[in-house]
């Protein structure tokens, strides 16, 4: 993981707003949401390996990702890059189960905190101005 600095740390903005905004510049809701956190993430390389996050917290309502609720607050955290290094193939430990088939069947990364090589720190820093230069206008 490396942290970036960021005139966005700390900004509060609406969260429809801020979903619908970061959508078009190639940000998704991060799967590891709660109702009172979450983070926006864009892919940098095609391997869907090293990420752009934009973490943030919720500090008025809830997080609900099918949400029309206009009121939701949120106010974003310090952005990171990081890497995950996954072994290819199954996870040759995995123990079959109905319900847990489709989550065991894959091997755990290999290193989730990859160093991250400075041509991807440097396309963060680029996506990340182009998301400053929206919210500074």
């Amino acid at each position: 993981m490396h942290v970036l600095p960021s005139s966005l740390t700390s900004q509060v903005h609406g969260y429809m707003n801020a979903r619908e905004t970061l959508l078009d510049e190639g940000f998704a809701l991060g799967g590891n949401w709660e109702y009172d956190h979450g983070s926006f993430d864009c892919s940098l390389d095609e391997a869907n390996k090293v990420w752009l996050r934009l973490p943030f917290d919720v500090t008025i309502g809830n997080l609900d990702s099918e949400t029309t609720d206009s009121h939701t607050q949120i106010q974003f955290g310090q952005p990171y890059v990081l890497k995950h290094v996954y072994n290819e193939g199954s996870d040759k430990e995995a123990q079959p189960r109905a319900l847990g088939a489709m989550l065991d069947q894959f091997s755990d990364p290999v290193d989730p905190d990859d160093e991250i090589e400075g041509h991807w720190i440097d396309q963060a820093r680029q996506k990340l101005k182009s998301v400053e230069a929206i919210y500074r206008g």
